[in-house]
């Protein structure tokens, strides 16, 4: 039986830049990461495996180059990597996405029985929470969100008894596997990869799915498939308040700053 691990590949949100003329994003140069939300959803299957004997499955949408977010989690321990690249996807809003992914996990469950798909709780770049529950949904799914901790697993019963953390208090949940988690920072801390490990991922396979293996129709897929767009991006106009610096690209001399002109205003003495 299998985990599956759904990441998405997402810009360094600390440096990135938007460009005032054309209101797009600034590309160049930006470092890429791993959405922070989905490493912890990562780090629990492999938790999982570590206790249950699961195989962890990482699967990723993108461009090319996303390999590279696939790569990391083969090399904390991810057992199979898939990485879903076509043109044909480009452009996809939340609910194109998520057909996409979901085709792809049905997929993996026809190879072998998938007991719980992760998802980070959101991403840093859309911030919609609709990618975890829109699997769910066409996979017809128990869905389980905000977790913040498994609290029981019965993997003979398929009992699956969860935390999930709201505003201002805690809800313990039951259900059945399978099932759909998307997890809150709480839930663990991500290990890092070993040497062995991150050597061993770099001649590790990372499996390409395009279209013709996933067979979707394409109006359900990409811009085609998608009923929202994105059609600016702009940086709000700052009122009050005042830029320190270079803000949290340089925290320590933001802290030094700010110190001096609080002792400045007498708001604090030394």
């Amino acid at each position: 039986m299998q985990v599956i691990a759904c990441i998405k590949q997402v810009p360094d949100t600390t440096q990135v830049q938007i460009d005032p003329k054309t209101n797009t994003l600034v590309r160049d140069g930006i470092p890429f990461i791993v959405n922070p939300y989905d490493t912890h959803a990562l780090e629990e299957c492999l938790r999982l495996k570590d206790r249950y004997g699961f195989k962890v499955t990482a699967v990723s949408m993108g461009p090319p180059n996303a390999e590279a977010a696939l790569r990391k989690a083969l090399s904390l321990g991810a057992d199979r990597a898939v990485l879903l690249s076509d043109r044909v996807f480009g452009g996809a809003d939340t609910l194109a996405t998520s057909n996409v992914l979901t085709a792809a996990i049905r997929k993996l469950a026809e190879e072998e029985d998938v007991a719980i798909v992760f998802c980070g709780k959101q991403t840093i770049d859309g911030d919609t929470a609709q990618v975890g529950p829109g699997i769910a949904t066409r996979m017809e799914l128990e869905q389980l969100t905000l977790v913040d901790r498994i609290l029981e697993l019965d993997t003979d019963s398929k009992k699956l008894v969860v935390r999930r953390k709201l505003e201002g208090r805690y809800e313990t949940v039951q259900t059945v596997l399978p099932a759909m988690i998307t997890v809150v920072r709480e839930i663990n801390r991500p290990r890092y990869p070993t040497v062995p490990m991150r050597l061993r991922s770099k001649n590790a396979q990372v499996e390409v799915w395009n279209n013709e293996v996933l067979q979707l129709d394409v109006n359900k897929i990409g811009l085609k498939g998608s009923p929202t767009w994105v059609s600016k991006i702009f940086s709000p106009q700052r009122d009050k308040g005042e830029m320190i610096g270079a803000g949290i690209s340089d925290p320590k001399d933001v802290a030094s700053l700010l110190l001096d002109k609080m002792i400045a205003k007498d708001i604090i003495t030394v």
